[in-house]
């Protein structure tokens, strides 16, 4: 039986197709459809940024505590989710983890001390005198317009 030109050059072409193929895996290139961004590990990273810069602040600090908790079960569960075929972010979830640490251990260090700094009366006191003295400060009648 004689093959005929169609066949043949359809054996050709996978041949170069499962070559191909080798050639990619042996040098690592990675195709446009490898994986996926886990979307855990990514707002794993906003929630640990924004816990981060919401500690740098003394007034949204409470803020930090939260962003910090969230940010540490979305890394987890980033890291856990990377472990799957076709998923990437380990490095996105364990930055977030490390950010949302840090945020909640600041944001927590912060209520911390303003609490023991609000519970000391000669500081209670000490705040009360300023703020008597800007009411003073302030004008008793507005400017009247021309």
């Amino acid at each position: 039986m004689s093959r005929s030109a169609d066949d043949r050059n359809h054996d050709q072409r996978d041949d170069r197709t499962v070559e191909h193929e080798r050639v990619r895996e042996t040098h690592h290139e990675v195709s446009p459809d490898a994986g996926k961004t886990s979307a855990a590990a990514t707002f794993a990273l906003i929630f640990g940024l924004s816990a981060l810069l919401c500690a740098l602040t003394l007034f949204l600090s409470p803020f930090a505590v939260l962003f910090g908790l969230i940010a540490l079960v979305l890394g987890v569960v980033g890291m856990k989710m990377a472990k799957r075929p076709l998923v990437t972010g380990k490095t996105l979830a364990i930055s977030g983890l490390i950010m949302g640490v840090l945020g909640l251990l600041l944001g927590i260090g912060l209520l911390a001390g303003l609490g023991l700094f609000l519970n000391n009366d000669t500081n209670v006191e000490r705040i009360e005198n300023q703020l008597q003295q800007f009411r003073d400060q302030l004008p008793t009648e507005l400017p009247s317009a021309p």
